[in-house]
């Protein structure tokens, strides 16, 4: 049924073109809305940029102080639970600010590593290989769907929880409408700008996730050109070296793909591993502590999609090591025993940079793996324990 609603989950068939950057054909067209991109009718130029002047100060400026203007105003009216479950979303909020910031600068590099996706397209010519192309594209549309639906059901189940009980489930502070006298009207406002906020935050974790698995994409494709270079005995030693340069060519592609990616994925990366272990040490403090059901649950929820904003994504990092040391092996066995001296400086040469393998870090200072990941989540762990030690949930309540 998902399917027939967004086809563009499923690979399409091989008499259906499709090129590396429609796996961001869902991606793209929300951050269009959201105004990040630009607009294809220079015409409309205008007022696109006012959309997207709109659409910063509104979510990204005035939105997380809206939180801290309510925490000033109405602190003493805020329970436990409620003022955890406020300061945790609005530490993420913050975060979300930075890098959707990070992420709108980063319009032009997206462009650029798009075309560069383009050249390593025409490298695709046999059937195997565009099959493959057309699995992982869905497979990056999959991505942002499964994103979408985690992300707005947290946003569903906690407003529906909160309501129930009659309360605001995110206390922001909306000028010229008392939250008091008008529940359902300041409600809907709160959910309609949490699902913005929301829907911000999803398209800044899905672009890393969704370019880092078209890399892969064209990398797994670049191994299996090296397993077959010199397998044709039909064709002549110029004709092999010709193949041999089109690998290296290609190599060079996807390291430059990678390397115009590397600024903005650097910044939002870093800025989530700074939060991960503050929010979820929050949540868990709430969950155990201070909850009932149905608030329980909607921190639950936030806590997964918390996770979902780091943890495939430094899976995929790790994942990208070994494909590059499995590139070089691939090389090494390939049929080259034979070949001519030319061939075997040139193979030399290919072999020594892909030994290189792709490491990508967070602000230059964090290494972007699942140790760093899983080092930063164990900060939440720390501050329950500390929290348990001292018995601060009871002098709380």
């Amino acid at each position: 049924m998902l399917s027939s609603l967004l086809p563009r989950i499923k690979p399409r068939p091989l008499t259906e073109r499709v090129q590396s950057r429609d796996a961001f054909i869902y991606l793209d067209r929300v951050m269009w809305c959201l105004g990040w991109t630009e607009s294809s009718n220079k015409g409309w130029n205008l007022v696109y940029r006012l959309w997207t002047f709109f659409t910063t100060v509104v979510v990204v400026i005035l939105l997380p102080m809206s939180i801290v203007v309510e925490y000033v105003n109405s602190f003493h009216s805020f329970s436990v639970g409620e003022f955890l479950s406020s300061l945790e979303i609005c530490v993420n909020i913050y975060g979300c600010s930075l890098k959707s910031g990070l992420t709108m600068m980063g319009h032009r590099k997206f462009q650029e590593a798009k075309r560069l996706l383009d050249l390593l397209d025409k490298s695709c010519v046999r059937d195997e290989e565009k099959t493959k192309v057309h699995r992982y594209v869905a497979l990056g549309n999959l991505c942002y769907v499964w994103y979408h639906i985690f992300y707005w059901g947290f946003v569903a189940i906690n407003f529906t929880g909160y309501v129930l009980m009659g309360r605001h489930a995110w206390r922001m502070y909306i000028p010229m409408l008392d939250s008091e006298n008008n529940f359902a009207l300041s409600n809907f406002a709160e959910l309609l700008l949490m699902t913005s906020v929301v829907t911000m935050d999803q398209c800044t974790d899905v672009c890393p996730l969704a370019y880092i698995l078209v890399a892969r994409c064209h990398i797994s494709l670049l191994k299996d050109r090296l397993s077959r270079l010199r397998s044709d005995p039909g064709k002549s030693e110029e004709e092999h070296i010709r193949e041999l340069t089109h690998c290296i060519q290609d190599h060079r592609l996807i390291l430059d793909y990678i390397n115009v990616l590397r600024p903005v994925f650097s910044g939002t990366i870093f800025v989530q591993f700074l939060l991960i272990g503050i929010v979820l040490g929050l949540s868990m403090i709430n969950v155990i502590f201070f909850s009932t059901f149905w608030t329980g649950l909607g921190t639950v929820c936030f806590m997964f999609d918390v996770c979902l904003e780091t943890f495939p994504f430094c899976y995929l990092c790790n994942v990208l090591v070994d494909d590059c040391r499995e590139l070089s092996e691939s090389l090494f066995h390939s049929n080259w025993m034979l070949a001519n001296r030319r061939y075997k400086s040139t193979l030399i040469y290919f072999l020594q940079n892909l030994q290189e393998p792709i490491i990508l870090s967070a602000g230059g200072v964090f290494t972007i793996c699942m140790q760093t990941n899983l080092s930063m989540v164990k900060l939440a762990f720390s501050v329950v324990t500390l929290m348990k030690q001292f018995n601060l949930a009871e002098k709380f309540q």
